[in-house]
């Protein structure tokens, strides 16, 4: 209960903070309109900015995630905010990103642009969900490694050669080896009363650590067919649901070593200097979901504005395809 409270101040502190006036929120499987209402799932993430006819700054990302009540006895999991097994969930997810400059056919590096860097990591999640009070807290530990021991080059230089034939150059320049260490902390709470087709969340959120430093906060709309997602946290209710949902999402960004380099390791061949860096970044997602039984799918987009100085807007697309391990009661 306390927790709640704090959380809820914290909220109300982002709010305050940046209602008047990034490397953005990327991957985010834990937010209440991408809800998949069992304790035991798997979940595929695909997003390429291919999806919007683009081929630089993020290019694509993939996750592969498990829900399991059984990942609540790893040591990681002690790490994070728990409750009981009724309300909360438990998963673990590998995750891979990759970023590049505006042009991947320059073997040298091009200043005022943005950095090759790639990372992957393994995260640790707990999502706990208060039905009564309408609120969900989100934890979640990401260890792994960003730079060449990510494979971000081979990655993108096997996607080429199946689409274009030829190789990316460039990833020479990239950011080098460093570890990844970084803990994600959010509070989402729903605004109104639970609607048969309309639904309104608030989300505020800090992400701490060597990858990424940053606050953020957000406001959701959901409307079509669906559960209420606080409700039904772990069971589907309804076995047909479609909807869209909209979330515009202000980021207020300390650090990101996909731009600055690593957090211990300072020997990159090129990185953007922190006063170069945007603090404030403003990011849109919108997206379709479609859940059918036990198959979940999602389509989405989304914009982000530029994240350095010298840098430009871009936005992506991607799809999710999750699959409910549990039977409907």
């Amino acid at each position: 209960m306390h927790c709640h409270y704090l959380m809820k101040g914290f909220l109300f502190l982002l709010f305050t903070v940046f209602a008047l006036p990034g490397h953005g929120q990327l991957i985010d499987n834990m937010a209440s309109y991408r809800t998949i209402q069992a304790d035991r799932y798997f979940r595929l993430h695909y997003e390429n900015d291919y999806f919007s006819e683009t081929d630089y700054y993020y290019t694509q990302g993939i996750n592969l995630e498990y829900v399991h009540p059984a990942i609540s006895k790893f040591p990681l999991t002690r790490l994070l905010i728990r409750a009981n097994a009724k309300k909360a969930k438990y998963g673990i997810s590998l995750e891979h990103l990759g970023f590049t400059p505006t042009s991947i056919s320059h073997p040298e590096i091009l200043k005022g642009d943005r950095p090759f860097a790639a990372s992957v990591f393994l995260k640790t999640f707990a999502i706990v969900n208060d039905s009564t009070h309408g609120y969900r807290i989100v934890s979640a530990l990401s260890t792994g490694v960003i730079g060449p021991a990510a494979g971000g080059q081979e990655m993108q230089a096997t996607i080429h050669r199946w689409i274009h034939d030829t190789d990316p150059l460039g990833w020479n320049n990239q950011i080098q080896n460093d570890i990844v260490l970084n803990y994600q902390l959010d509070y989402e709470q729903k605004l109104l009363p639970y609607k048969k087709y309309f639904s309104s969340t608030a989300k505020a959120g800090v992400h701490v650590g060597t990858w990424s430093d940053k606050i953020y906060s957000s406001v959701s709309f959901m409307t079509g067919l669906f559960d209420n997602p606080f409700q039904y946290f772990s069971r589907q209710h309804r076995l047909f649901q479609v909807y869209v949902y909209e979330e515009p999402i202000i980021n207020a960004v300390g650090y990101d070593a996909t731009l600055q380099g690593g957090f211990f390791n300072t020997s990159s061949p090129y990185t953007i200097s922190a006063g170069d860096v945007t603090r404030i970044v403003f990011q849109n997602n919108m997206g379709l979901v479609l859940k059918i039984r036990k198959l979940n799918i999602e389509y989405f987009q989304t914009f982000l504005t530029k994240e350095f100085r010298t840098g430009t807007t871009h936005h992506w697309g991607g799809i999710r395809l999750g699959w409910s391990l549990r039977k409907f009661s």
